[in-house]
C-alpha cells in the first residue's frame, strides 16, 4: 500500500462499494447491507461520496431543503483534527454529500476539485470507533474514485453489479481499476438476481445469467451473495424506512438478529453481512438505537 495512504482514525476497516454502471441498486445495497451489518452487531458508519447524486440520505429519511452557498477547494492541514460531527439514524454514523446541498440542488464543481473535496471531507468526520465504514461511491472510474484510490487507505471493494451481460463488462472494468491501484476486491454483489413472485412465491430468472460468458476479470470473484428483485425495498425506500432497519434495530437491541422474517431479501443481505465480516478484521456488539430522522 503506498506510504501516501492513510487509515481513518478509529475504523477498523473501510469499504468501497462500487459499481461499473448506473442503476445497478448499488446504495439501496449500501444502505441495507449497513443495516444488516449492524443487526450483527458492527458499529457502522456510510460515507456518501456522490457529490452529484447524494441518496443515501433520502433512503434513510433525511431531508436538506436549503441550498449549499457553494463550492471551493478544501485545504487540510496535515495532522489536523477531524471536527465534523455525523448524523446518527437507525444506530448507523452517517456524513454525506447531500447533507451539505439541497437534494434539488443542480452543482457543477470543477473536475479536479471533486476528488479533494471527497477526500478532505471524509477525513474530517469525527467517525469514533467503527468496526466497518461503507464508501458509495458513484459509477465512474474518475473522481472521487481516483482521489479515494490515491490518499485513502480502503481494507477492501465490493462490486455491485447485476446478472445482465453489459452489468457485468463494466463491473470487469470497474473490479480492474481497483485491483490495479491496489484495493482488494472482496467480492461480486448480484443484485436484481432474480423476481419472486408475490402471487405465487415463484422464482423467474429476468435477467439472462450466461454460464459461458464471463469476462475473464470475474472469473475467479467470488460472489457473496444475489438479492432477489421484490417490492419489499421499494415500499421501505417510500416510507423512508429500509427493508433491513427493523432486523438492525432487533439485532443491536438482544445482540443478535431476532424475529427474521421470510424476506428472500433480508435473508441475502444478512448472508453477504457474514460474508463481508469473514473477510474483515474483528468487531464489537453495537451499542445505540435507531434514532428519529432529523431535517437539515
Amino acid at each position: 500500500m503506498p506510504p501516501n495512504r492513510h487509515s481513518l482514525p478509529n475504523v477498523a476497516a473501510t469499504l468501497a462499494v462500487a459499481s461499473g454502471k448506473g442503476g445497478v441498486g448499488k446504495t439501496t445495497v449500501t444502505v441495507n447491507l449497513a443495516l444488516a451489518l449492524r443487526s450483527l452487531g458492527a458499529r457502522v458508519g456510510i460515507f456518501d461520496a456522490d457529490i452529484f447524486g447524494p441518496n443515501v440520505p433520502l433512503m434513510l429519511g433525511i431531508h436538506r431543503r436549503k441550498p449549499g452557498e457553494g463550492w471551493v477547494p478544501t485545504v487540510r492541514r496535515a495532522g489536523a483534527e477531524p471536527y465534523i460531527e455525523p448524523l446518527k439514524r437507525y444506530g448507523l454514523r452517517l456524513m454525506s454529500m447531500g447533507l451539505i446541498m439541497a437534494e434539488d440542488q443542480v452543482i457543477n464543481p470543477l473536475a479536479d476539485v471533486v476528488g479533494q473535496v471527497v477526500v478532505e471531507t471524509l477525513r474530517s468526520v469525527i467517525w469514533g470507533d467503527l468496526d466497518v465504514l461503507l464508501i458509495d461511491l458513484p459509477p465512474s472510474a474518475g473522481q472521487p474514485q481516483q482521489g479515494l484510490l490515491t490518499y485513502v487507505r480502503l481494507d477492501g471493494v465490493l462490486i455491485v453489479t447485476t446478472p445482465q451481460d453489459l452489468s457485468l463488462l463494466d463491473s470487469s472494468r470497474s473490479l480492474l481499476m481497483y485491483a490495479k491501484a491496489g484495493a482488494p476486491v472482496l467480492g461480486l454483489v448480484e443484485n436484481m438476481s432474480y423476481f419472486i413472485c408475490p402471487d405465487c412465491g415463484g422464482r423467474h430468472e429476468i435477467f439472462q445469467h450466461s454460464a459461458q460468458w464471463r469476462p475473464d476479470a470475474l472469473r475467479d470473484v467470488p460472489v457473496l451473495g444475489r438479492i432477489p428483485l421484490t417490492a419489499d425495498i421499494s415500499r421501505g425506500i417510500d416510507r423512508n424506512h429500509p427493508l433491513m432497519a427493523d432486523f438492525a434495530a432487533a439485532g443491536s437491541a438482544v445482540g443478535g438478529v431476532a424475529n427474521l422474517t421470510e424476506s428472500a431479501q433480508a435473508a441475502a443481505f444478512l448472508e453477504i453481512a457474514r460474508a463481508v465480516q469473514a473477510k474483515l478484521p474483528g468487531r464489537a456488539a453495537a451499542n445505540e438505537g435507531p434514532e428519529e430522522a432529523p431535517r437539515v
